[in-house]
């Protein structure tokens, strides 16, 4: 009982961490899209709270900081970003419980992670833009997912693992 109520707080912060990071870029979509700062709070939820948490906190952040503040506009990139998100909760809460829970492992799950949620993010967009009767080519694809994307992977790869090592070490 008492590890449920510590991941739903921690979920909680996390989805907060999620509605108040991406203000760093200051309005600038072209910076966010770099940094990608909602990635960061559901990646280390899953770590840290494992799949379920982190995939309701990835399928949640995106739509209610769409519904509060304009940004991202809901479709299609809030949209997108749930199922993105969602992925990322799931894989990074699923690889973090079976691989050893040694730090060096931190590195794959998070590299894996952030792998699949981008694959699931460019079926996603591939499957609105078809609904939509719009464009979705695989040199979209790879310029949104990796590209475009270069700055928030090295970000994340420099500022998930430390985080996700410290807060191990405080909610034990």
């Amino acid at each position: 009982m008492k590890k449920a109520v510590k991941n739903l707080a921690f979920s909680a912060m996390f989805l907060a961490l999620c509605l108040v990071l991406p203000m760093i870029t200051v309005g600038s979509t072209q910076i966010g899209n770099m940094i990608s700062p909602m990635h960061i709070p559901v990646l280390i939820c899953g770590f840290i709270c494992g799949w379920q948490y982190a995939a309701t906190v990835g399928v949640i952040a995106p739509l209610l900081r769409s519904a509060i503040f304009g940004m991202p506009p809901m479709y299609p990139i809030a949209v997108g970003m749930v199922f993105e998100l969602c992925a990322y909760g799931i894989i990074s809460g699923i690889l973090s419980k079976i691989f050893p829970k040694k730090n060096v492992y931190i590195y794959p799950a998070l590299l894996i992670s952030m792998l699949g949620g981008r694959c699931i993010w460019g079926i996603a967009r591939y499957v609105m833009a078809g609904l939509g009767g719009s464009e979705f080519s695989m040199s979209m694809f790879v310029a949104g997912a990796f590209t475009n994307a270069i700055p928030a992977i090295i970000i994340h790869i420099i500022l998930i693992p430390p985080v996700v090592m410290a807060m191990r070490r405080i909610s034990k």
